[in-house]
């Protein structure tokens, strides 16, 4: 019977469990969006993760969401992260990098530069900056000649991640940034090739994911996709006629995985499993939700055939969280307050478990 302890083939990869660390923002990098010797501890502690997801880095510096976040489009940034990736493997771990461009999601303030999108609507809700949350400016939507350099970004950052050691990367195809905007119903209204139906919304998505396959491999390819999720004020009217049309065009490149969020009703997503013919990553449940992800809900999505299952808070205050959920032990809480303060308090202060003598 196959359980989360199970191993698993994905690629060229042998992963020794089927846990997955999900992306998480810990805004802990370097000036200049460089990687730290901390960000090389903080991932190198949680290597017996099945597969390690990177938290969002972003592919050029319009695509930054939020200061403090790690970029992949200069040399410099490149060379940072070559400590993280070997520490990784030093340890016996794997771990790909999240290539994310938050479109509208950003500010001047943060980059310097206006935000784009696929078209002038502002997100809602308050975005971070250097100096405090301010409002989601609005965005300059962007030209049909200029779309495709966009989606050619996530392929030269990805080019870099492999570079720097990362074993693959996934594109952040969800949560209300740039992919879910082009994606969308309302933050997408575009009357060119990338908008109005469901095959011109779901263009520059399998454009970004096209060129990513042709410049690291589809071995080396994934997608984190949230069907339906709402976030940043993002809707989709239309969830599964156009995540099947996304998937089977995203099933002509024969990526390594999709990793999907649980932002739908289940019957929505175990659809769209069927519509999948590849690895299927599942996050359980409602990303920032009430709940995390425990080995009950990974069980319940493995019977419903999902091949690898992805924890995101768990993993933070948890670092040897194979071996806790392995052998039923206690899972310390994490502390809130530390998700994005900076510093490595929160960040490399959560201890292993600690047996009795």
């Amino acid at each position: 019977m196959t359980t989360l302890f199970s191993s698993y083939r994905l690629g060229d990869l042998a992963l020794p469990n089927r846990t997955v660390m999900a992306p998480m923002t810990r805004v802990r990098a370097g000036a200049g969006g460089l990687a730290t010797p901390s960000m090389a501890t903080y991932y190198a502690q949680r290597a017996t993760a099945g597969l390690i997801v990177s938290e969002g880095v972003q592919p050029s510096l319009v695509g930054q969401s939020n200061p403090g976040t790690p970029g992949l489009h200069t040399d410099e940034q490149t060379a940072s992260w070559r400590a993280v990736t070997d520490a990784v493997h030093v340890n016996g771990g794997r771990i790909f990098a999240q290539i994310m461009h938050g479109g509208r999601v950003s500010h001047r303030d943060t980059t310097g530069l206006r935000p784009v999108g696929p078209s002038a609507v502002p997100a809602v809700g308050d975005v971070f900056t250097p100096t405090g949350p301010k409002p989601a400016p609005l965005p300059r939507a962007l030209e049909t000649a200029e779309v495709p350099e966009h989606a050619q970004a996530y392929a030269d950052a990805a080019r870099r991640a492999v570079d720097a050691g990362f074993d693959g990367v996934e594109l952040h195809g969800a949560n209300g940034y740039l992919i879910s905007q082009f994606l969308s119903s309302n933050a997408n209204l575009r009357t060119d090739g990338y908008g109005g139906t469901v095959a011109g919304r779901i263009r520059f998505a399998v454009e970004a994911a096209t060129a990513t396959v042709e410049a690291v491999g589809a071995a080396r390819t994934g997608i984190r996709l949230s069907p339906g999720g709402g976030f940043w004020g993002v809707e989709e009217t239309d969830v599964p006629e156009l995540y099947t049309g996304l998937l089977t065009e995203l099933a002509r490149l024969d990526l390594a995985y999709v990793h999907v969020e649980a932002t739908a009703e289940e019957p929505v997503l175990t659809a769209l499993r069927r519509t999948w013919p590849g690895t299927l990553i599942m996050n359980p449940v409602l990303p920032m939700g009430p709940k995390q992800t425990g080995p009950a809900e990974a069980a319940h999505w493995l019977g419903l055939g999902a091949d690898l299952i992805s924890f995101g808070r768990g993993f933070i205050a948890n670092p040897d969280l194979v071996e806790r959920m392995r052998t039923g032990l206690p899972l310390a809480p994490v502390d809130e307050a530390t998700y994005y303060q900076g510093g490595d308090s929160g960040y490399l202060t959560y201890p292993a478990y600690q047996h009795a003598a």
